[in-house]
């Protein structure tokens, strides 16, 4: 293990960390709050750290795969730690609350236990929301970007972060490819932020969900996210948007390069737009058959709520826990499969869906023709055993960990559906869920020991189980468990 290289990461990420306090200090000081003090003290306590950190020699400058890992890990748990505090002084939440709603930020979850959060400052509000645009992109994908010298290690902190089976470069280096993917970010933060403002959404309220919808994070400034929010413009904008951000990135470098014949061929995202339009006709028809007051409406709610829910963002413009049973169930499955690989969403990803259903077609056929070798093939090319028997582990993991986590939750006294739904959301980083913590709930009522369970559950998701759990294991399974 590289410790100093590690450590001097480490230092750089807590330096980035602070930069990105400073917008909400600066905010608070406009606003005189009185709520600087909660960010003074965690940008110097960051500050002072990570200059000590990137002091340290270091000779050897590669990294193993387990250092990478490692990095990824631990900056993670530091960066919300450290970003915890501002909520901790400011908002006047204990630590775990504040624990519990940094992590949920950072790792673009949105499952909050604030209610009323029209009376907190808007210096705590932009934080909170900047955490969602932070750990949408992956602050450890911009460090990549500003640390080229990296070389080879950098692809270890980069695979191990990105969300999906197949982490690769869209550019002939990582930093490169770590700069031409915020460059996208920031082309569709700009744009939603300008959408926004013409919609006529105050700046304010265009900043934070501009922040919410790029991460697909799902913090509002509003209490009740946007089920009381005028016209039909901004639904469908933020619908819009959330279904960008939920798709994969690689298709926008893919457009930039004009390879429109490997975009044609992509069979998670001709996935995608099928499970997404399925979906919003479903739930529409289903809605307005059962006394939605106009198809308009239920047109308008259905796609919001739908976008919302499967690219992970979290957000709500209707209490679709009171919806018919059917639509609710569409939205568990949503809520489940998530978003693309390589895009700000969570979830158990298209791709894989995409793949399991080729598994399965391709078991069919061997049923009848037993000797027959039928590979399997994505977008035009054929996936190696490798990446399947990954798919797979991953696939049984998840619902491995969500059905023990279930048993556990239920025992706090909640319902099943409750229960199952606090795991499915916090597993797959959507944030609402059904039952007692509903659109027009939260996660207040779980005791200290569940929100830091549920915390854990959220890092786990993010960080796609095999990041973390591949630092508990012997030395000579780690290699394969990395590999998946």
């Amino acid at each position: 293990m590289n410790y100093k290289l590690i450590s001097k990461i480490l230092g750089y990420i807590l330096i980035i960390e602070t930069a990105f306090m400073a917008p909400s200090l600066l905010l608070s000081l406009v606003d005189r709050d009185g709520s600087y003090n909660g960010f003074i003290i965690p940008m110097a306590i960051s500050l002072v750290l990570g200059l000590i950190l990137i002091n340290l020699n270091t000779k050897k400058k590669s990294l193993s795969p387990r250092d990478g890992i490692l990095i990824v890990t631990a900056s993670w748990i530091l960066v919300s730690l450290v970003g915890a505090i501002p909520l901790f002084i400011s908002a006047h939440m204990t630590y775990i609350d504040s624990f519990f709603e940094i992590v949920s930020g950072f790792t673009t979850t949105g499952a909050t236990v604030i209610s009323g959060i029209e009376s907190y400052p808007r210096s705590v509000i932009f934080w909170r929301s900047i955490t969602h645009w932070i750990g949408g992109m992956g602050i450890l994908v911009f460090t990549v970007g500003l640390l080229p010298k990296l070389g080879v290690g950098g692809f270890q902190i980069f695979k191990a972060e990105s969300p999906g089976p197949v982490a690769g470069k869209i550019e002939s280096t990582i930093s490169q490819s770590s700069k031409r993917l915020y460059i996208i970010y920031i082309i569709l933060s700009a744009a939603l932020f300008i959408c926004l403002k013409i919609a006529g959404m105050p700046v304010f309220d265009s900043l934070v969900h501009t922040f919410g919808v790029l991460g697909t994070g799902g913090f509002s400034s509003y209490n009740d996210s946007f089920m009381s929010y005028p016209g039909n413009a901004v639904h469908f904008i933020l619908a819009l948007f959330m279904f960008l951000s939920a798709t994969n990135f690689t298709i926008y470098a893919l457009i930039t390069r004009k390879k429109y014949k490997e975009i044609l061929q992509n069979d998670e995202l001709k996935l995608w737009i099928i499970i997404t339009l399925g979906a919003i006709t479903l739930i529409t028809i289903d809605l307005f058959s059962k006394g939605y007051p106009s198809l308009l409406l239920a047109f308008r709610d259905s796609a919001f709520q739908v976008t919302s829910i499967s690219s992970t963002s979290g957000f709500a413009n209707a209490d679709y826990d009171i919806w018919p049973s059917f639509s609710k169930f569409i939205l568990l499955i949503l809520m489940i499969f998530g978003g693309c690989a390589g895009s700000t969403g969570g979830g158990i990803k298209v791709t894989r869906i995409s793949i399991l259903l080729k598994l399965i077609k391709r078991e069919m056929k061997k049923a009848t023709h037993p000797k027959a070798v039928i590979p399997v093939i994505t977008d035009g090319k054929v996936l190696s055993d490798e990446v399947v028997l990954g798919i797979n582990a991953y696939l049984g993991t998840y619902f491995v960990i969500a059905l023990i986590s279930t048993g556990i939750v239920t025992l706090s006294g909640v319902d099943l559906i409750t229960g199952f739904s606090s795991v499915a959301t916090t597993l797959s980083n959507v944030g609402p869920g059904f039952g007692k913590i509903g659109p027009t709930k939260n996660f207040a009522f779980y005791s200290d020991f569940f929100k830091i369970y549920f915390s854990g559950l959220m890092l786990l998701g993010r960080l796609e189980f095999f990041t973390i759990l591949a630092l508990f294991t012997r030395s000579r399974h780690r290699k394969d468990i990395i590999k998946l």
